[in-house]
């Protein structure tokens, strides 16, 4: 039988979001209901509300949670009632074009659950990255449920399900980083100073973090930036071609998503360095580079999705680091809150001050 719990959704562009009811169906062939314990409040959920993703109101919010297994479906083997879960937006189907090469992480046919959650009346919700986390209890695809050990706090590992996992992956995964490399990070939110913790657990001998906040700057610190560049008044390139020696770093990840960050990334490389875009553009964002610096520099200009991971592999052996002590990622809570604080967390994003507000169940 079908289930009614406490949920937050945005039903029009721009409008405060609101806790209403929300009608969970019982899960089908190769779904799963999970009972969820903590979940980010993610800028990509603001962008939900915004209407920068797409127009499909009414929006059930949140992706980035953890949570217990309640309920498969027919078919599901992989996990089980009991199992403590990291949510994750990109289950691979194994026999698209992508995982046939050996390259799930670039899956082009990622599961959803094939039924939507609804409102008391009917109306069918957009789960936000095909999750909807800011529920009691949430449907997903089995295959977006990845076991991590149980003893993990529910708000620390749940980060892992999207912008902690982004910029660790962008580091390691997409951008390659090595022992002894140096790295600039543009951007430190959630996701850029998860690239610096990833460039640090890679053996960065150089980690430079860039924003406009100093508070931002000295979160940075502590995750293991070795400098940092208040970019406020200071020519971005010239200050990390100073850093490293005259060159430019190895590897720049830009964490914020607009052209003129992106520019700063792409001159403050060294002569064959990498590039990350992790940072989300707007669809109206161009940029204009010269073509003979494009090809003069040369390197690669990347882009990174989820920090190109695979849950399976990644979320287990990063929960793993987390419980040794060598991932901090209790770090990047900076409040608990109640499901209806969301609307308050998403204020919050624009004044500073608050790395991560997690939803506690």
């Amino acid at each position: 039988m079908s289930q009614r719990v406490n949920g937050v959704i945005a039903r029009a562009k721009g409008a405060p979001v609101e806790v209403t009811t929300i009608v969970v169906p019982d899960p089908g062939p190769g779904e799963a209901v999970v009972r969820v314990q903590a979940c980010g409040v993610c800028h990509t959920d603001l962008h939900y509300r915004e209407g920068g993703i797409n127009d499909d109101f009414p929006f059930l919010l949140g992706h980035e949670a953890a949570g217990v297994v309640e309920a498969v479906g027919a078919g599901v083997t992989d996990v089980a009632p009991g199992d403590f879960v990291v949510l994750n937006w990109r289950a691979v189907c194994g026999d698209c074009r992508a995982c046939r090469k050996g390259k799930p992480w670039y899956c082009f046919n990622t599961h959803n659950a094939a039924q939507r959650m609804t409102l008391e009346d009917g109306t069918e919700l957009s789960p936000a990255l095909g999750i909807g986390a800011f529920v009691e209890k949430t449907l997903v695809h089995a295959g977006q449920c990845t076991k991590v050990d149980p003893a993990a706090r529910p708000a620390a590992v749940g980060l892992l399900g999207c912008g902690v996992m982004a910029g660790i992956g962008a580091a390691i995964n997409t951008g390659g980083v090595t022992r002894g490399d140096s790295v600039a990070v543009i951007g430190c939110g959630g996701v850029g100073d998860g690239a610096v913790v990833g460039a640090a657990l890679a053996g960065a001998t150089t980690i430079i973090a860039i924003d406009t906040d100093d508070q931002k700057l000295e979160w940075a610190r502590k995750f293991g930036a070795t400098h940092t560049v208040n970019a406020r008044g200071t020519d971005v390139v010239a200050a990390v071609q100073e850093l490293t020696g005259g060159n430019g770093a190895d590897v720049v990840v830009e964490a914020v998503g607009r052209p003129e960050t992106y520019k700063q990334a792409f001159y403050a490389r060294d002569l064959a360095g990498t590039v990350v875009l992790v940072g989300v553009p707007t669809p109206e964002m161009t940029i204009e580079l010269p073509l003979l610096d494009v090809f003069g520099r040369g390197g690669a200009l990347k882009s990174s999705w989820y920090g190109d991971c695979l849950p399976t592999r990644d979320f287990p052996m990063l929960t793993e680091l987390y419980l040794q002590g060598r991932l901090d990622l209790d770090a990047f809570v900076t409040e608990e809150i109640r499901l209806d604080g969301v609307e308050d967390a998403f204020a919050k994003m624009h004044t500073g001050g608050v790395l991560r507000s997690v939803v506690i169940f």
